[in-house]
């Protein structure tokens, strides 16, 4: 009896170290940031403009604006959950050679961007960001355009503002649903910072809706993500066979959409 008592015991110090482990380093684990110095200097073959934005709370946000002289539209596009802006300049660069300018923001603590995050934060900054496209195209130009954790914020200003479209690629139901699949031994609910329950925000958009997600996807599986049509019946899901979380722009299957959501000039 007194062995299993304290390999019970044992097992309960795993368990609450791991518990705090979690707890402690979520956002570590959520947010995969890079930073760069405030003068650092961008190089990229596309005409592009540094964009800043001060918060009420003196957070500095920064974002590039790749710039056309005649540009079909603007897409205004949240990134993934790691790398900063000298990666993701190169990853939109061919939505700027189909005809489209592009506004790619960083979030705080990425790249050039400072300030302490919160979800109510991010949140509000993604609007700022919206309502700084206004100023550089017309709504009924802008297409908002989401990139797995970026589909929460993409998903939230598509269900305050009225944009043309919002696309979003390898979005997931809700940050809490992909934890809880993971860490099942674990309260999540009360273990998680950061919901982000795209689910809520996605019932309240209006414009058109195009998911983008590829059947091999490991990180937000294709079930989780398809879960968005239970409460948006108007979403476009289009699958990408043999598809995976970061190579959708790989297939042939994807431009083809992608061209017909954009078409080039």
């Amino acid at each position: 009896m007194r062995l299993v008592i304290r390999l019970l015991l044992v097992l309960l110090a795993v368990y609450g170290t791991a518990f705090m482990l979690l707890y402690t380093f979520q956002e570590s684990l959520i947010f995969q940031a890079d930073t760069l110095e405030q003068d650092y200097r961008f190089q990229f073959e596309t005409p592009f403009e540094e964009k800043s934005i001060r918060t009420k709370d003196g957070a500095n946000l920064h974002g590039l604006h790749f710039k056309l002289a005649e540009p079909r539209g603007l897409i205004l596009y949240f990134h993934g959950n790691a790398g900063d802006l000298s990666r993701w300049g190169e990853i939109v660069n061919p939505f700027v050679e189909l005809g489209y300018e592009v506004l790619v923001v960083d979030y705080r603590g990425y790249g050039k961007s400072t300030g302490k995050r919160t979800e109510s934060l991010l949140y509000e900054d993604a609007l700022q960001w919206y309502d700084l496209s206004l100023q550089l195209s017309d709504a009924d130009s802008i297409t908002v355009y989401g990139r797995s954790l970026g589909c929460t914020f993409a998903n939230y200003v598509a269900s305050k503002r009225q944009p043309h479209q919002l696309i979003l690629e390898t979005p997931f139901y809700s940050l809490e649903s992909l934890v809880k699949k993971t860490y099942a031994i674990f309260p999540v609910s009360n273990l998680l910072k950061f919901k982000f329950p795209s689910y809520q925000f996605i019932q309240q958009v209006s414009c058109p809706i195009t998911i983008i997600q590829g059947t091999e996807d490991a990180i937000v599986p294709i079930e989780n993500s398809r879960r968005l049509i239970d409460v948006n019946p108007s979403i476009d899901f289009v699958s990408i066979p043999e598809g995976e979380h970061n190579n959708l722009a790989n297939f042939e299957a994807y431009w083809e959409l992608i061209n017909e959501l954009l078409p080039p000039a």
